[in-house]
């Protein structure tokens, strides 16, 4: 059996400003009802396009067989 994976990047102003439980589930559900599975959920510093420094944000993992 094989999978496929998607990482996707979550900084908090993406989902306007803080991260709160309802927009994190709106989010997961979103990948979801498309078939992927959560995996993982980290907590990163993501470098910004603008400037130097990094912001503070999520890498959440998601699987589904291929």
């Amino acid at each position: 059996m094989a999978y496929s994976y998607k990482v996707v990047e979550v900084r908090e102003k993406m989902i306007g400003g803080k991260m709160s439980g309802d927009k994190l589930e709106k989010l997961l559900n979103q990948y979801g009802q498309q078939g992927w599975r959560l995996k993982t959920i980290t907590s990163a510093d993501i470098k910004g396009r603008l400037g130097p420094g990094a912001v503070e944000g999520l890498l959440i993992t998601f699987e589904r067989e291929s």
